[in-house]
């Protein structure tokens, strides 16, 4: 199973987990810079996030050293009124005045941090928006060839779970970092200019903090890998029970399923268990070195006061800049891992982007009406000459391959499987470029025309059918644009779908899940022949089209199918051969080479591939009716 880019995210996907391991990026300084690119745009409104943090941070810093002289005010009047000075008062007006400017410290901090946050939010959503935008674009400008190599959760990953990965960081990692950095800076300024010697005991339990997290998170990284490892088998464990379900069910394994979930899943509570058990042990160990800290400033700033060398109001103060201290770098720490574990995601993301396209369509591309030719009176529509091509070019499937296809000819592609029938389909459609050699549709060179002139002339109704989340009208429009809902419904009725859809609650408005596994197998295909019917192409590919259907819906489609074929040229892979008899022409492929060429009777004269393969089905037939 392959893992997404936020699997090393924290319980609220703000990143890592202190000590959790982070995918790293392989080239970081490019990838950074590469990303930083997509910032370029936004320079004027991250300087104001600049400007507006530094105010934030500048009003929250300022605010302990204020709050420190209302507690001197204070301290100094209670004094005075103990050693029985003449007059002595607390100057409540004073400090009255000194907590409103404490107050509109903070709500200026307050408001320059919202500032902040609503710029950085409008320049996180307009990066990843051209972030999505140029990957969009990009996946529409890949090759077939590059989808069938990766996953399609490989692809969704990147193209979700990474940019999200990426949006996450510029939306609160780096407004933190910011903030954190400048806090670190303002907060030691004002430690030093309060007590140089305090300033020195306090930075003092900063390496022990460090050493105590080392040496704790060492030890927690394997777990974490560990737990890591251990939530794939159990992912693929039960994707696995799931999707098979039924197997499982007839076969009895229901107990030895259960046994293995409890297996993995008691392996991952120990494993998870020591991890977080270890991890969360950190904070108490910093939590006791900085106390240890506060009580050696609290100890000095009481010694410092009785010598008169600092105000109550000071130690008050660097009492809660040496709490802010802590925080901030604890933050930037984290926010480093933050950073891999994003480059990394915006790495996978780049290498889409880097993935090479498919030939761009001609700049001037040309009309096929006016590349009809003639052959023997006959009008070409489809014709290989001296094609080449293979998947791997150190592999070559086909070979210097010629076929001349007239118009309104039936095609039937036949071979075992893996013997290349749907690689002609693919080279036809041009989802796969040659290694040699020319394909004319209609006269036409097809690197000459758009592909979505050459892919307008082709309906596909494909073994595997295809329908999206929508109702069943929605579904069998999408074969051409602008259908009436008259158009729809006389298509269904053709392919024999109109009495199944009309038994349904919602009739044509019944809406299909994404897989459409609300209705049956061989009902979706009826709804796949309907769309094909309603595009009228000038050329039909049909792979088994009627596989999944029972015998009398299968007869009634193919009269459908024969009206549909009749005057269009068809290629036709089959299974069947019995199906595909009266082909005008019938190609046996094997290996990826056409072996055999000729209607069916010149086949079974030559007694080759095709005529074995013929009479294995009707042996095999045979057998099954005997049995």
């Amino acid at each position: 199973m392959k893992g997404n880019s936020n699997s090393n995210k924290g319980p609220m996907g703000h990143g890592p987990r202190m000590g959790m391991p982070t995918e790293k990026a392989k080239d970081f300084k490019g990838t950074l810079k590469r990303l930083l690119s997509y910032l370029k745009p936004q320079g004027f409104k991250l300087t104001l996030v600049f400007i507006a943090a530094i105010l934030s941070t500048l009003f929250t810093v300022l605010a302990p050293k204020v709050l420190g002289e209302a507690i001197n005010k204070l301290f100094e009047g209670a004094v005075s009124k103990i050693n029985g000075v003449p007059g002595a008062a607390i100057d409540f007006q004073a400090i009255y005045r000194i907590l409103f400017i404490l107050l509109g410290f903070y709500v200026l901090s307050s408001v320059f941090s919202y500032i902040q946050q609503y710029i950085m939010a409008t320049v996180a959503q307009n990066t990843v928006f051209n972030m999505r935008d140029d990957i969009n674009n990009k996946l529409a400008r890949l090759p077939l060839k590059y989808f069938d190599n990766n996953t399609h959760g490989e692809v969704l990953s990147r193209v979700t779970n990474d940019i999200d990965n990426v949006s996450s960081t510029l939306q609160q990692s780096i407004t933190q970092l910011i903030t954190s950095v400048i806090t670190i800076i303002g907060v030691l300024y004002m430690m030093f200019t309060i007590s140089g010697v305090m300033t020195v005991i306090a930075l003092i339990t900063l390496p022990l903090s460090a050493i105590a997290t080392k040496l704790i998170a060492g030890r927690s990284q394997k777990y974490f890998a560990g737990q890591q490892r251990v939530l794939g088998n159990l992912n693929g464990h039960v994707e696995e029970m799931y999707t098979g379900h039924k197997v499982v069910k007839a076969f009895n394994h229901e107990h030895t399923s259960i046994e293995t979930f409890n297996e993995i899943n008691e392996e991952l509570y120990n494993v998870g268990w020591k991890a977080q058990f270890i991890s969360g042990a950190i904070m108490p160990a910093i939590n006791f070195i900085n106390n240890l800290g506060y009580v050696m400033v609290c100890v000095l700033g009481g010694v410092l006061v009785t010598q008169g060398r600092i105000n109550l109001g000071d130690v008050q103060a660097f009492i809660q800049y040496s709490r802010q201290f802590t925080q901030p770098i604890v933050q930037t720490a984290n926010i480093a891992n933050i950073l891999q574990s994003t480059v990394a995601s915006a790495e996978r993301v780049f290498e889409v982007l880097d993935e090479a396209e498919v030939i761009p369509d001609p700049k001037e591309p040309i009309v096929l009406e006016q590349f009809r030719k003639a052959d023997n009176g006959k009008e070409v529509e489809v014709k290989f000459e001296h094609v080449k091509f293979g998947y791997n070019e150190d592999h070559i499937l086909i070979e210097d391959m010629n076929l001349d296809v007239h118009k309104g000819e039936t095609i039937a592609i036949v071979g075992p499987t893996g013997a290349g029938k749907t690689t002609l389909i693919n080279l036809l459609m041009r989802f796969y470029e040659l290694n040699g050699g020319t394909i004319y549709i209609e006269g036409a060179d097809i690197t000459k025309l758009t592909r979505a002139e050459l892919r307008s002339k082709f309906g596909m109704v494909l073994q595997d059918t295809w329908l999206f989340n929508g109702t069943i009208m929605e579904n069998i429009a999408y074969g051409r644009e602008g259908a009436t809902k008259e158009e729809v419904i006389e298509a269904a009725k053709m392919a024999y779908a109109d009495h199944f859809i009309n038994t349904l609650p919602e009739g044509y408005d019944t809406v299909l899940n994404e897989e459409g596994t609300n209705i049956s197998q061989g009902q979706r295909q009826l709804l796949t022949i309907a769309r094909a019917i309603l595009a009228n192409p000038s050329i039909l590919i049909l792979d088994e089209a009627t596989s999944s259907v029972d015998t009398r819906t299968e007869a009634n489609i193919q009269k459908a199918m024969n009206a549909l074929m009749e005057g269009r040229t068809s290629f036709v892979i089959a299974h069947r051969l019995s199906t595909i008899k009266n082909a005008d022409l019938i190609l046996v492929m094997k290996s990826g080479t056409v072996i055999e060429q000729g209607n069916h009777e010149e086949l079974m004269e030559k007694q080759g591939f095709y005529a074995d393969l013929y009479n294995s089905q009707f042996a095999n037939k045979n057998l099954g009716e005997a049995m």
